[in-house]
């Protein structure tokens, strides 16, 4: 499968009423409409984790650092009907960064609470793997879509061997 890597970063906060995950309402490009996770593509020359810190700065105009990211786990992509839109997705989480996150030309932020994701208004996907990945399972995920590139045909989740892991 020849797909596109791409990163996603999710910022977690603790409030009164529980945790909270930023998302972001999807306002142009691929997902237009969409609830989204913030990142996107990895540059050449780039790390997943160098890739992570760059997208949200450019998304949600906050700054995270690399030694702050968690890693979660990979999630890949494969769209039968469209193999050109297949991504190989590294995810991280983070509970630090510096600022208030801000609205950008693709990205307008909210806060969600964990146990509420707005799943209905995100990739049919996203319930299969996020609330795992942030209650802190790590794991490999593969997400095969329908034909109408939207709904999902089938999803198989395993163990993530953390890079390093000897195996």
């Amino acid at each position: 499968m020849n797909a596109a890597a791409v990163t996603l970063c999710f910022l977690l906060r603790a409030n009164g009423s529980g945790q909270e995950v930023l998302l972001g309402l999807k306002k142009t490009g691929f997902g237009s409409g969409k609830i989204v996770g913030v990142g996107g593509h990895v540059e050449p020359g780039e790390t997943t984790a160098e890739a992570a810190c760059r997208e949200v700065a450019e998304e949600v105009h906050v700054v995270v650092e690399e030694r702050h990211l968690i890693p979660a786990g990979t999630v890949e992509f494969v769209f039968p009907a469209r193999g050109e839109w297949n991504m190989s997705t590294t995810v991280y989480l983070t509970e630090r960064w510096t600022g208030e996150p801000a609205e950008s030309d693709e990205i307008a932020p909210q806060w969600h609470r964990v146990d509420a994701l707005p799943v209905q208004q995100m990739w049919a996907d996203a319930e299969h793997w996020l609330p795992a990945m942030i209650s802190g399972q790590r794991i490999a995920v593969t997400v095969v879509l329908a034909d109408d590139n939207e709904s999902v045909a089938r999803v198989h989740t395993s163990d993530w061997p953390e890079p390093g892991a000897v195996g």
